[in-house]
């Protein structure tokens, strides 16, 4: 590309950056994020040109315009914003994908796109990378943690995953394997993590009301709680990260506030073991169930908020959500039982009762949250899986404040 093209097209790219999105014409940025909204003010200086025959020497040079440009303000405004709300880096990722939208966005110039979303993360600490594979540019980060569903690649005994092969989904990369962009930046050494261990305080207007109903102990059961969608975008290619995070994945405020206090209500007076017999009937008959390939067309694993508000749920679902409620309302040690096409939870007791499992010398009783053929009690295993093998993909120990 010659130098008067150049400059020709950065001009372009510095006019339509001043106007596009929901950006105002003095460079601000706005973006409606779960919390709060984020604004800063960012300098055309920060226009990069990106062709659609992507090549290494594209963006080496993309990086060195930009890394003389005026983008402190930019990555000072994210780490502020991550810090006040207290951001995990997942959600930290979606607020950088909406400011990197409103700079470049995705459906102009996908390239383009995805390079300010690495440069943001790479300026904000993590050690992210790019990758080219036949004009598709990839982007990776180092994460040290038990991923599935998405590729990843080593570099020097570190192990970096795809942010962006949701947008490549029918792409082969090992038939044509992304050949990494070696770009230094200084500072860019953390890692990322998946783990999601607290919710945004999303705005009360976002909040809508559902109504959950189910017997129990001949008894009907009717609850309106309050859930919020945008949980839905905020897991929005999630991948299958490993059963201790995905257990954990807490509640928002609002819906935690709507449903765990009403929950306590109802199992006031019940015993221990009466109450959990409670949580596991409430979490296997007030939702419909369907598996996720009729429901998303492949394997998908819902939050506790997510299940709360979806239509339907299956096994996983409905085990990460039994889960959450007993730990919050009893916290009772558990453990997770995945069989081939299965997972069930059991729960420890200061009594066992009727069919139990013995792990790492604790009984554990049987508690299944999902519907079965049978109506099962609590010790008691679906007939289908009495003879089929399984493994405990996760023990929960509570720890008690003293």
């Amino acid at each position: 590309m010659s130098r008067l093209l150049y400059f020709f097209l950065i001009s372009i790219v510095a006019f339509g950056f001043s106007s596009a999105g929901a950006q105002t014409r003095d460079g601000q940025i706005r973006v409606d994020f779960y919390t709060n909204d984020f604004q800063v003010k960012a300098d055309s200086s920060i226009a990069v040109v990106l062709d659609d025959s992507i090549t290494k020497q594209e963006l080496l040079a993309a990086y060195i315009r930009i890394s003389t440009a005026n983008y402190q303000p930019i990555i000072d405004s994210l780490l502020a914003y991550k810090q006040k709300y207290e951001l995990n880096d997942w959600l930290y990722y979606q607020l950088v994908r909406r400011v990197a939208q409103q700079i470049s966005p995705k459906e102009i110039n996908y390239a383009r796109y995805t390079f300010y979303k690495w440069f943001m993360l790479v300026k904000s600490g993590y050690d992210a990378r790019l990758a080219l594979a036949q004009q598709k540019i990839i982007f990776y980060v180092y994460n040290d943690e038990d991923i599935a569903d998405i590729p990843f690649f080593m570099v020097d005994g570190r192990k970096y995953m795809c942010l962006n092969y949701h947008d490549y989904a029918k792409a082969d990369l090992n038939v044509n394997p992304p050949i990494p962009v070696r770009i230094t930046v200084p500072g860019a050494e953390h890692s990322f993590s998946y783990k999601v261990t607290r919710m945004p305080d999303f705005k009360p207007e976002n909040y809508e009301e559902k109504t959950l109903a189910f017997i129990y102990d001949h008894k009907q059961y009717h609850f309106s709680i309050r859930v919020n969608k945008n949980v839905e975008a905020a897991f929005n290619n999630y991948p299958g990260v490993d059963f201790e995070s995905y257990f954990n994945i807490p509640l928002s405020k609002e819906t935690y506030g709507s449903l765990i206090p009403l929950l306590q209500k109802n199992l006031k007076g019940l015993t221990q073991k009466k109450g959990v017999d409670y949580l596991m009937r409430f979490t296997r008959y007030a939702f419909l169930y369907e598996n996720d390939q009729d429901n998303f067309g492949k394997e998908k694993r819902l939050s506790p908020e997510e299940t709360l508000f979806s239509t339907y749920s299956d096994c996983d679902d409905r085990a990460a959500l039994f889960f959450y409620l007993v730990k919050e309302i009893y916290n009772l040690p558990m453990i997770a039982m995945l069989y081939p096409t299965h997972i069930t939870m059991a729960v420890q007791f200061s009594n066992p009762v009727g069919e139990h499992i013995v792990y790492k010398g604790k009984i554990y009783s049987l508690c299944e949250p999902t519907p079965e053929l049978e109506d099962l009690k609590i010790g008691q295993m679906a007939a289908k899986l009495r003879n089929t093998p399984y493994s405990i993909v996760y023990q929960y120990e509570p720890v008690y404040k003293e």
